[in-house]
């Protein structure tokens, strides 16, 4: 445990010697690397503090008898298409639909819906749709949903029967 925690702290000290070596000696790259970091902290600073207490309101209020009927066992193509249509929803991508899947999870979802609600939220957002359509036009937009979101739920149930066969159970956290 301890040389994990020694290897982490060598490597993260090497990559900020290097962002402000290329500060000191005008490396390009490495500025470009240092000022994306920045961009990314930022973003993430605005985006997931609002996600957390979402979630976090999420968790107390939404029962867990009604994430069961929506997106558990009994739910059918139901369940599906609920969690194609919130993982269309969210804001914050991938960063903030993982905890959201986490939290389906514990109120009794069923896996190959969350691993739908997952590859959803990765293809399927409304504001990366609309912004896609603008630039590659309504008709690519349209194809490549009704192409990707049967692959990702035919992916899901295969994944989620594969798991649920094995007995598949997510480790609580510490």
């Amino acid at each position: 445990m301890k040389k994990n925690v020694k290897l982490k702290t060598v490597g993260i000290s090497m990559y900020l010697l290097f962002l402000i070596a290329s500060f000191i000696f005008g490396y390009n790259p490495g500025k470009e690397i240092a000022f994306n970091l920045i961009s990314f902290l930022l973003y993430m600073l605005k985006i997931l503090p609002c996600a957390f207490i979402l979630i976090g309101l999420f968790e107390v209020w939404v029962k867990k008898e009604i994430i069961e009927k929506h997106l558990g066992e009994e739910s059918g193509i139901k369940g599906y298409i609920w969690a194609i249509l919130l993982a269309g929803t969210i804001a914050g991508g991938l960063l903030v639909a993982f905890p959201v899947a986490y939290s389906l999870y514990s109120k009794g979802a069923k896996l190959s819906v969350i691993f739908t609600y997952i590859g959803a939220a990765a293809i399927c957002r409304v504001p990366m749709a609309l912004y896609e359509a603008s630039f590659m036009g309504v008709k690519f937009t349209a194809i490549r949903l009704l192409v990707s979101l049967p692959l990702v739920i035919i992916a899901s149930i295969l994944l989620g029967n594969y798991l649920s066969k094995r007995k598949y159970k997510m480790v609580e956290g510490k």
